[in-house]
């Protein structure tokens, strides 16, 4: 089933992880780069593969983290002069809240990427279920 799914993403540049039957996939969608800082967005999901209830669980988030000095703009929420800013955001830690539509819209006023997460989930879901498996998809990271 995972060299299936993983087939069927090819076309996705990202790297793939697996722990105690955990995999991950992770993928930087869109990155900026200013004097001395730099902020990034990256896609990931996780899935676990239950062969005896023949059911692939599946989440998946947006988390966005910078790092860098700031000249002190209005954008970033900072006073002027030069300061660090350290930051990381993703859904457990109670940053950005929302469904990843959500999240992927908020993002977009900031960056400029054109990466189809729903495809991602639907090649997912559509290779799990020509296997015979029930695909549930988790607001939560799959455990």
């Amino acid at each position: 089933m995972i060299d299936d799914i993983k087939k069927s993403l090819d076309s996705y540049s990202g790297e793939w992880s697996e722990k105690k039957g955990l995999y991950e996939f992770k993928s930087t969608i869109a990155e900026r780069k200013a004097f001395l800082s730099t902020k990034k967005l990256t896609y990931s999901f996780k899935m676990r593969i239950e062969e005896d209830t023949k059911v692939v669980k599946f989440s998946e988030m947006l988390m966005e983290a910078g790092s860098g000095f700031t000249s002190g703009g209005y954008d970033d929420g900072m006073s002027t002069g030069f300061g660090f800013k350290t930051e990381t955001y993703n859904t457990m830690n109670g940053g950005r809240e929302g469904n990843i539509q959500e999240q992927s819209d908020l993002f977009g006023k900031k960056y400029e990427y054109t990466f189809d997460y729903k495809d991602i989930r639907s090649k997912v879901e559509g290779v799990a279920k020509s296997g015979g498996y029930t695909f549930e998809y988790q607001i939560l990271p799959v455990k």
